[in-house]
């Protein structure tokens, strides 16, 4: 199993506008992938804005594929997403899940 980590931050009076695009388009999308299996959506406040840590657990990098492309480190973040944030990761984490 494959947990595949994105952060952003986000500006403060966007953080539950990014959560429901999350919930409303995100997750309905990537379930419908072959060897999906979980996301998560975590989050902090900072002085910048709201942390959101995004984990989501494939069964494999073929799986991550089907949803990132040929690239699978690269980080899928929407048009729509860019304005939300103050910052975020171009590049994704991999790790192996061994527990």
């Amino acid at each position: 199993m494959i947990s595949r980590q994105w952060r952003g931050l986000c500006k403060p009076e966007h953080a539950q506008a990014y959560v429901e695009h999350l919930q409303g388009d995100t997750f309905p999308a990537i379930r419908k992938i072959a060897g999906f299996l979980s996301a998560s959506i975590l989050s902090r406040r900072t002085h910048e804005g709201v942390e959101f840590l995004i984990v989501t657990q494939w069964e494999s990098i073929e799986s991550i594929r089907g949803f990132a492309g040929a690239e699978a480190e690269a980080a899928v973040v929407p048009a729509k997403v860019h304005d939300m944030m103050v910052e975020y990761d171009h590049v994704v984490r991999h790790y192996e899940v061994v527990v």
